[in-house]
C-alpha cells in the first residue's frame, strides 16, 4: 500500500510538472507570436518611410543577423539598423502579412517560419506582389522577446 501511495504521489507530481511546462511553453509561444506581430506592424510602418518601430523590436546586440529581400548579409546591430533605414527610405508602400506561421519557442530562444504575403511598389511605382519565405529568430532579453535574426527570399525588384 505504501508503494502504491508513493507511486501515486510521484505520478501526481509528474502530471503537475508536465502541465506547468506546457503552460510555460504556451506562454512563451504566445509572447513570441506577439513579438512577431509587432515585427510585422513595424515592417508595414517601415514601408511608409519610418524605421523607428523596427528599431524597437530588434535586439541591439552585435550577434544579430539580417538577410532580407534586397540581398546582402548584415551582421551586428549597426549593419542591420542601416539596412532597415535604407529600406525605409525607399518608401515601398503597400502591406505585408505573415501567413502559415509556425513558432517553436524554448526558454530563451524561439524560431518562426512563415510566408510573407502582400504587395509593395516597385521602383517604377507599379504594384509588386510579395510572396516569400521567411525565418525569424527571437531571444528573450530582460524578459522581452527581441528579434535577433531575419532571413527571407530575395525579391527581384529589390535585389541589388
Amino acid at each position: 500500500m505504501k508503494t502504491y501511495i508513493a507511486n501515486l504521489g510521484a505520478l501526481a507530481m509528474l502530471v503537475v510538472m508536465l502541465v506547468t511546462n506546457v503552460t510555460a511553453a504556451e506562454k512563451d509561444e504566445q509572447a513570441v507570436a506577439k513579438a512577431a506581430a509587432q515585427f510585422y506592424q513595424a515592417l508595414n510602418t517601415m514601408f511608409t518611410g519610418d524605421a523607428g518601430p523596427m528599431k524597437e523590436i530588434w535586439s541591439h546586440a552585435e550577434d544579430v543577423t539580417y538577410m532580407g529581400p534586397t540581398g546582402g548579409f548584415q551582421v551586428g546591430w549597426s549593419q542591420v539598423q542601416a539596412s532597415w533605414e535604407a529600406q525605409a527610405a525607399m518608401k515601398l508602400g503597400g502591406h505585408v502579412d505573415a501567413t502559415e506561421v509556425k513558432i517553436n519557442a524554448g526558454e530563451d530562444l524561439a524560431v518562426m517560419h512563415n510566408y510573407e504575403k502582400g504587395e509593395n511598389k516597385g521602383a517604377d511605382g507599379k504594384p509588386e506582389t510579395v510572396l516569400i519565405r521567411a525565418t525569424s529568430i527571437f531571444r528573450k532579453e530582460k524578459g522581452e522577446w527581441k528579434m535577433i535574426g531575419h532571413h527571407t527570399d530575395l525579391l527581384p525588384y529589390l535585389a541589388k
